[in-house]
């Protein structure tokens, strides 16, 4: 249950997920608790984040303008969006991830890929290390993860 474990449960994770079979890079807005914010909507160029009608309401995306460019998820200030492309390869899944910890990754290194509870779910690959001043220190982690895992993997442990 979200409210007492921070996690979501599974019929709000499979009502965020790209539809079966999509192609290319999607936002999944993992914000469930209805709490005033719109900046992710302000963010997206596209309009691919539908207008509040009620600024507590939580986002909501429409799927069909999301094109993955991640705009909204420096922008978030729950770190609560990440960017899944399941046909990244026959093999692998991209996962963009909102990253505040130091030292950042470097690219193209290994690290353990990490769930919504912080277990280790296997390993992942460093693709890119977005970063910059309109990011507010908020660094994009482009993963590669086996695949099943994009929509698993939330986080990563540098090391070990």
């Amino acid at each position: 249950m979200l409210e007492r474990t921070g996690v979501p449960v599974k019929e709000q994770l499979d009502r965020v997920q790209p539809p079966p079979g999509h192609e290319g890079p999607m936002a999944v807005i993992e914000c469930f608790q209805e709490i005033p914010c719109n900046p992710c909507s302000e963010a997206c160029t596209r309009g691919a984040i539908a207008s509040f009608t009620d600024i507590n309401n939580p986002p909501v995306l429409i799927r069909e303008k999301c094109n993955g460019c991640g705009n909204c998820m420096f922008r978030c200030p729950g770190l609560a969006i990440f960017v899944i492309d399941e046909s990244y390869s026959d093999t692998e899944t991209l996962v963009k991830i909102p990253y505040e910890y130091l030292p950042l990754p470097e690219e193209g290194t290994p690290v353990t890929a990490l769930d919504r509870e912080g277990k280790p779910v296997g390993l992942a690959r460093v693709i890119k290390v977005q970063q910059g001043k309109a990011m507010d220190r908020t660094a994009i982690i482009w993963l590669a993860v086996p695949k099943g895992l994009g929509m698993t993997v939330r986080s990563i442990q540098v090391g070990r």
